[in-house]
């Protein structure tokens, strides 16, 4: 039959074997890339501080050079560290889900791997948009918003100028695009648990407005504590919790038709 799994049981010495191997090619897939990324890592950190620059424009303080410190001695190599091994795991996440899925597929009946295929290619597309949206707006939003706080001096008032640590702002950068990349997996999440019968489209309705609370609380612990990053974190997590009430509805009705045609199968196979 075409529903039933494929592979016969093996024992649990084979499974260990295999989990081994998938294991390996997804540490050596981040090692190798963590090597490159390493260094690359000052030519990284260069693109990952170029909202910044742009805030800067924002400000209107274009005549003045984009400055960043480090206050000890190895902040910064480790800060190049830290963005080898982000960008690393970025680079190296196809592979490791493709290990993920080929560790798990063999004990999956057909149509659940035509069904999973689908978010293994979607999740990490959901996670670069919500990163992309980091940082070509809200990044710069959020740098815009706190260089707006700087005193020139002059006139009674000291000089209060913005000289972020490299460390800080790679946490910063890094909290908002994980902050965003994760919450843009709600869609993701909601279908498959629609797909497998734990949600419906109508508890999700019906629980809307304990998950706008939940938006902004979230919104509030993700991100730095500014109105901007975490009114922006939240409204989309509003609209993407809708387009998952849309994506369990078309479930369901797929699951419905889907129903009546199994059901007007097995009438016929009757009657004849």
């Amino acid at each position: 039959m075409s529903g039933e799994i494929e592979d016969k049981p093996q024992p649990l010495m084979a499974h260990l074997i295999e989990l081994r191997a998938r294991l390996m090619w997804a540490v050596g897939a981040f090692f190798v890339a963590f090597l490159v990324c390493f260094y690359f890592a000052k030519g990284i950190f260069n693109i990952l501080v170029q909202p910044f620059k742009w805030a800067v424009d924002w400000a209107g303080l274009a005549d003045k050079s984009v400055e960043l410190i480090y206050t000890a001695p190895q902040e910064f190599f480790f800060t190049q560290v830290k963005v080898a091994m982000f960008s690393a795991l970025v680079i190296a996440f196809p592979m490791i889900a493709a290990q993920v899925y080929k560790f798990v597929a063999p004990g999956l009946y057909k149509n659940e791997r035509a069904a999973f295929l689908p978010f293994l290619i979607a999740s990490p597309l959901l996670f670069i948009l919500g990163g992309c949206l980091v940082y070509f707006f809200f990044t710069p939003m959020v740098m815009w918003f706190f260089l707006a706080m700087q005193q020139d001096g002059g006139d009674g008032q000291v000089s209060i100028q913005l000289l972020p640590k490299v460390s800080e702002y790679l946490s910063l950068i890094m909290s908002l695009i994980f902050a965003f990349g994760l919450v843009f997996q709600l869609p993701v999440i909601t279908t498959l648990l629609a797909r497998v019968g734990f949600v419906t489209s109508e508890g999700l309705k019906e629980k809307r407005k304990y998950a706008i609370v939940i938006a902004f609380v979230a919104a509030a612990i993700l991100t730095p504590p500014d109105p901007i990053s975490q009114i922006g974190l939240a409204l989309p997590a509003i609209l993407l919790y809708e387009i998952s009430i849309y994506t369990a509805r078309l479930i369901e009705r797929q699951r419905a038709r889907d129903t009546l045609a199994r059901e007007a199968a097995d009438a016929e196979k009757n009657a004849g």
